[in-house]
């Protein structure tokens, strides 16, 4: 076996199962890694917590990659799984309200060297407020619009993934969107953003 790393789902579940799992787990963690922090991050909203639950869930899932049915896709699945532990972290924590505590994300997203220092400032108010503004959306509209803005997933793919015909994913992403806007366009008017 070469040193590249395995792209392709399918050989990752193979080589984890049969051959070298050292290097399918590795592939396989390289690949999802920014899809399940980013959700991860959005629903702890905390660098570290959601740091610890990505490491958690790919725990879980290397430990279940035998089961795995090809019933859905592998982001499908670990889609699952990490809203699955983070709701079970969000309980063990008792946390009663989504809301934004650290400004990290801005710092693993992009990368700060093409910005001034007052962009990074701005930007981070920006996406802190933003991010504040999404935790006061119902939860399925906030599923919903974030799967389509910040993981670019289709329609169909989402419905898959939550089991809701694609009509009311429409639906929830149009009224999320909506929301937004007007919320966004209030704090503009203050001065606030």
């Amino acid at each position: 076996m070469s040193n590249l790393l395995i792209e392709n789902d399918n050989r990752i579940i193979e080589e984890y199962c049969n051959g070298d799992s050292e290097l399918a787990a590795t592939s396989f963690v390289r690949k999802y890694e920014k899809y399940v922090f980013s959700i991860a991050l959005r629903y702890l909203n905390n660098f570290e917590d959601a740091d610890e639950a990505s490491q958690d869930v790919f725990l879980k899932a290397l430990n279940n990659l035998h089961k795995f049915k090809k019933k859905s896709s592998i982001k499908t699945w670990l889609y699952r799984i990490t809203v699955n532990h983070c709701n079970n972290v969000i309980r063990s924590k008792r946390f009663r309200f989504w809301s934004r505590t650290e400004n990290n994300f801005t710092e693993y997203e992009k990368n700060i060297k093409s910005e001034t220092p007052y962009q990074i400032l701005e930007n981070n108010c920006f996406e802190e407020r933003f991010l504040l503004l999404l935790g006061t959306l119902p939860k399925k509209q906030r599923e919903v619009f974030s799967l389509r803005y910040f993981d670019n997933l289709k329609y169909e793919e989402i419905s898959k993934m939550l089991g809701t015909s694609v009509g009311g994913l429409k639906s929830n992403y149009y009224n999320a969107t909506k929301k937004i806007a007007t919320m966004l366009k209030k704090l503009k008017e203050k001065g606030e953003i």
